[in-house]
């Protein structure tokens, strides 16, 4: 092999070595520059110092991606009562009164819209979390997902006309559903009879309309997220939320990451778990789950000869504010029950705080008290301390939006890049 050959062919692997180096650099500089804005969102201002410390880099990078971020109008300079919002005296951080950031509001807009059997609705919000414009629309129990995903994209469309905004403005939309979404296919399982949505990939269906990533989450997990981010769960990292509604669904936050429910969706089903094994067959195949129990459907029936079939929850609220006897002792016993279940639930995942959501949780200390109490006595000793709280946020569809909205901002794949408008990262900076 000649000398000249061989010069060149380690030019050529000097080469490639060079451009994979260089590639990593980028995806790396990507990563810290996503690391960097998703934490600006969930805390709001923050200084130099304190970002380098909770994205564990260093203030070199910070400053470089900063920069980079600032001359892209994804970041700005925090000051006055910006500052003074999110809680800082920005006068004891090295002395300095200067160096905080915070992501740009006006830098792009999240969408979410949640769909449940005889509604949706929208949500919208800036990067900062603010909500922009929230409205909902009807539909029968039949309508088909052809014309409930004609009505979601109008409902954005209307909504974001109302903020002053346009489809180029989202960064994202995520969509809530009923049921179960498989996470390798991305098809909807069956759940309620009458699921418009089974079977249908609805990330793929909404994506031949909308130039934005779309996410696709099962509604009470959206509930989750929405509770965690500005309702109950504000301040903890490890939240569960329980939704006691016409069925029982739950989410789970992990270190402040949702859990999508396992290998095939369906975790989460905590209404599904057997609170007697010797109780009444269910249609999911057990006996005696939870959803018999405790869910608004549960109570209704076990009232009915009280309050009348044709009664719900506002006259179950009514009956127990009046002190009925009945229906105090029905809601005591669901929460006793419910109480029971989570006890096993906290010793195998010991969360910090409980939020109960669902039209149930509409009847506070009647249902709180009895899971507390229960909690105390069933659950372990190092577990048994958990919060248990009723969940701050409109019921159903609109907390499930506002979670959409909120899911976005926390798990759009390649935000920074969305928002930089696909802006070139130069690779031979810090990373």
């Amino acid at each position: 092999m000649s000398k000249s050959l061989t010069q060149s062919m380690r030019w050529s692997i000097l080469d490639d070595v060079a451009a994979k180096d260089t590639g990593s650099l980028r995806a790396l500089r990507r990563t810290n520059s996503e690391r960097l804005l998703s934490a600006l969102m969930e805390h709001g201002a923050l200084h130099r110092a304190e970002l380098a410390r909770i994205c564990g880099v260093s203030r070199t990078t910070v400053s470089t991606i900063v920069s980079d971020l600032v001359a892209g109008g994804v970041v700005i300079e925090a000051v006055g009562d910006q500052v003074a919002q999110a809680g800082i005296d920005a006068s004891e951080v090295d002395g300095r009164a200067r160096g905080f950031l915070q992501a740009n509001p006006g830098a792009g807009a999240a969408a979410g819209l949640d769909f449940t059997l005889e509604r949706v609705w929208g949500h919208v919000t800036d990067l900062s979390g603010t909500s922009l414009a929230s409205a909902g629309v009807t539909a029968a129990r039949d309508t088909p997902w052809q014309e409930r995903l004609t009505a979601g994209l109008d409902l954005l469309d209307d909504l974001l006309t109302s903020a002053g905004l346009d489809r180029g403005a989202l960064v994202g939309v995520a969509i809530g559903v009923p049921g179960p979404i498989d996470l390798l296919s991305g098809v909807v399982g069956p759940s309620l009879p009458g699921q418009a949505w089974a079977g249908v990939n609805v990330a793929a269906e909404f994506g031949r309309h909308l130039a934005v990533p779309v996410l696709v989450e099962n509604n009470t997990r959206l509930e989750a997220v929405a509770e965690f981010t500005w309702g109950a769960g504000r301040g903890s990292r490890d939240v569960l939320y329980l939704g006691l509604s016409t069925g029982i669904g739950s989410g789970l936050l992990v270190d402040g990451n949702l859990h999508h429910g396992g290998a095939r969706g369906g975790g989460g089903e905590i209404g599904h778990i057997s609170a007697d094994p010797s109780g009444a067959a269910c249609p999911c195949g057990n006996r005696g789950c939870l959803v018999q129990y405790a869910s608004l459907f549960a109570v209704l029936k076990a009232l009915s000869p009280v309050l009348g079939d044709d009664a719900g929850i506002d006259e179950v609220l009514a009956a127990a504010e009046a002190g009925q006897e009945d229906t105090v002792r029905v809601l005591r016993e669901a929460g006793e029950v419910t109480g029971r279940v989570l006890a096993n639930i906290c010793n195998l995942l010991n969360p910090e705080r409980i939020i109960v959501g669902g039209e149930l949780a509409r009847a506070g200390d009647l249902v709180l008290e009895p899971i507390r109490a229960t909690l105390r006595r069933s659950a372990m000793a190092l577990t048994r301390d958990v919060e248990v709280m009723a969940a701050e946020l409109d019921l159903g569809a609109r907390a499930g939006a506002s979670g959409a909205a909120a899911l976005v901002l926390r798990q759009t794949d390649q935000l920074v890049a969305a928002l930089l408008a696909g802006a070139e990262l130069r690779p031979n900076e810090a990373v």
